[in-house]
């Protein structure tokens, strides 16, 4: 099976759609549920693949200083699609696990 050529925007919106349905799925059963899970796992990496396809001239990393259970980034949209200007965040220790050292440097915007 092929993946799909997805579009940026495409790509955003699907990641957006699979977050909502992790949070519903999260407040309807439990964080631990196999359906939760499988829906984290998915956002995470529909948003590995939006930094490996568009990273550095049309996404990136950026920290988010929200206050949260653990240290977050906020995968960024350099230009805006409709109303968002991200896509959604992804934990420190998730984008560590999944990305290379080199990889991560290269995405992470120091501006």
């Amino acid at each position: 099976m092929e993946l799909s050529n997805s579009s940026l925007e495409q790509l955003v919106k699907e990641i957006i759609a699979v977050n909502h349905a992790w949070k519903l799925a999260c407040d309807l059963f439990e964080q631990t549920s196999s359906l939760a899970t499988t829906l984290r796992d998915l956002k995470t990496c529909k948003q590995i693949r939006l930094l490996q396809t568009y990273g550095t001239t049309q996404v990136y990393l950026a920290i988010d200083p929200a206050e949260s259970s653990e240290p977050l980034y906020s995968v960024r949209l350099r230009h805006s699609i409709g109303n968002r200007t991200d896509a959604e965040h992804i934990p420190i220790r998730v984008a560590q696990e999944n990305l290379s050292s080199a990889d991560l440097n290269r995405f992470i915007d120091n501006n």
